[in-house]
């Protein structure tokens, strides 16, 4: 008996924490800037489990009994947590208030449980040997959560299934607990058909998973969702409108089919024609293939590396037919290498030279992104280029966030770099910036290719930037205090709708 209790405490402390994850990452995923994100959820979830810590005193008798019931509690809560926040998210105005509760009430009820099990089993143990073994096989479980979560649950079930699944955990520890309870018949039957009840429910919607994340997903976007898809960092939609496709990465914008040549166009070509001798081509991030696509267009160019963090991205990009005719089939091409690395790692180890790198990433939203942004990023990126060798880094929106723009070129310069800053008007986006960065400037020449939108002429109006698109931040983006994520989080903050 002291057993089964005992690692009813190591199933309680996993499931616990795995709730904690689960919110965090929700959050995360539809509020962006991660670490916020974290620290202010975990921040609510510790405090909410030392209010149940507390509350557990006013209860005097029927301790099991009790215990049963919060385990019933915290499995119908904790498991229908990530379902709560989803829909939630697209209904609810006042979302983060709504995000708070939620944590806090789970919080609660997972801070009774410790307590609780303590008075329970205070008269089979000495008091050391209690404290010291319901204490490791909490932090045991912990581990193990801690250790799961990122392996194993988010990559292969999602947040959804993995909600559900541990709160039938604690639907279990609460059907079985009931054969040692001392109560009338009824009672333990009550409890048992309620436990029961609870595993039903959430396995069902533990089958329904999908088509309930299809269905919230539906909520939050206009246009048709063709496809769905949750790798190990990102949630991947593809949306189509007539003959509109667009990509979201975690709820965000990253391109519509519409207009995507003009920010794909804009982002290759000044640095081909500054630089037309390229040859040997680095693109970090784009693994949509789009800039892939227009480099292959430019005949001197022999060889590609794209390096980008996402297999899954890259492969959806590769084989998917309607995404394989908009990037032509680029990543399927033999001038292309592939490597799925984090590109900040990548570049640490690399010790080839490139002539060109197309700096592709997602915005600075979050401080895993903010490290690509950074003047220890940029060094690298210096070092890795031949001596005639130039980049280009998508730069954000000069107009929504220009001091997070001029930010960006403040690091790039101070690494080295000569930079030019531009700009190119995108239709789903608004005015977009990009950073020129070259380690001797070269004049702009001209060049016949099969363009639709950037030209030399075009390229002129490019550099220009009024008055509404300047800033005089003289603030760099450095690891150790990634200040850019802040500023963008700052200035996009007022732009919501648009991100």
């Amino acid at each position: 008996m002291r057993f089964v209790f005992l690692f009813s405490v190591f199933v309680v402390a996993t499931c616990g924490l795995i709730y904690e994850l689960v919110a965090s990452t929700a959050a995360s995923y539809l509020l962006g800037d991660s670490v916020t994100q974290f620290s202010t959820v975990i921040g609510v979830y510790l405090f909410a489990m030392g209010v149940g810590s507390y509350l557990s005193k006013y209860f005097k008798s029927d301790l099991l009994k009790t215990f049963i019931i919060v385990e019933l509690l915290v499995g119908v809560f904790g498991g229908l947590s990530s379902t709560m926040l989803f829909i939630g998210f697209n209904f609810i105005s006042s979302f983060q208030f709504f995000l708070y509760l939620v944590v806090f009430i789970i919080g609660t009820l997972v801070g009774l449980e410790i307590p609780l099990m303590l008075r329970i089993l205070k008269d089979r143990f000495s008091f050391d040997d209690l404290v010291a073994k319901i204490f490791s096989f909490d932090y045991v479980g912990a581990l193990l959560a801690s250790l799961l979560f990122p392996l194993v649950l988010v990559p292969f079930l999602g947040l959804l299934k993995t909600s559900y699944l541990f709160g039938m955990f604690n639907a279990a520890i609460a059907y079985f607990m009931v054969d040692y309870l001392r109560a009338a018949k009824k009672v333990k039957v009550m409890l048992k058909s309620s436990s029961v009840a609870v595993v039903l429910l959430l396995c069902g919607c533990f089958a329904a998973s999908e088509s309930i994340l299809s269905w919230s997903e539906s909520l939050a976007y206009q246009e048709k969702i063709i496809i769905s898809k949750s790798s190990k960092y990102q949630r991947i939609i593809v949306t189509r409108s007539n003959d509109d496709i667009r990509l979201y990465l975690n709820g965000n914008l990253q391109f519509s089919s519409r207009d995507e040549y003009r920010y794909h166009e804009s982002l290759v070509y000044p640095a081909l024609f500054k630089n037309p001798k390229a040859r040997n081509v680095l693109v970090l991030g784009g693994g949509d293939g789009l800039a892939v696509r227009e480099l292959l267009k430019w005949k001197g160019i022999e060889h590609i590396t794209l390096v980008d963090l996402d297999h899954d991205m890259i492969e959806l990009f590769k084989q998917n037919p309607l995404l394989t005719d908009l990037n032509s089939n680029s990543l399927n091409n033999p001038k292309l290498s592939i490597i799925n690395q984090d590109a900040f790692i990548w570049l640490k180890q690399n010790s080839g030279k490139f002539d060109l790198a197309i700096v592709d990433f997602p915005d600075p939203s979050n401080y895993s992104v903010g490290k690509l942004y950074t003047t220890a990023f940029y060094k690298l990126l210096y070092d890795a280029l031949g001596e005639q060798g130039s980049a280009v880094v998508q730069s954000t929106s000069p107009f929504f966030a220009s001091k997070s723009f001029w930010c960006i070129n403040n690091t790039i310069q101070s690494t080295g770099f000569k930079t030019t800053p531009y700009h190119s008007y995108v239709p789903s986006f608004g005015e977009w910036g990009y950073v020129l960065c070259e380690k001797h400037p070269s004049p702009m020449t001209d060049h016949p290719v099969n363009t639709r939108f950037f030209n030399r002429i075009t390229w002129n109006s490019m550099t220009d930037f009024p008055e509404d698109m300047r800033s005089d931040t003289q603030e760099k983006n450095k690891l150790n205090n990634q200040v850019l994520v802040s500023l963008f989080e700052h200035e996009w903050s007022r732009y919501t709708h648009l991100q």
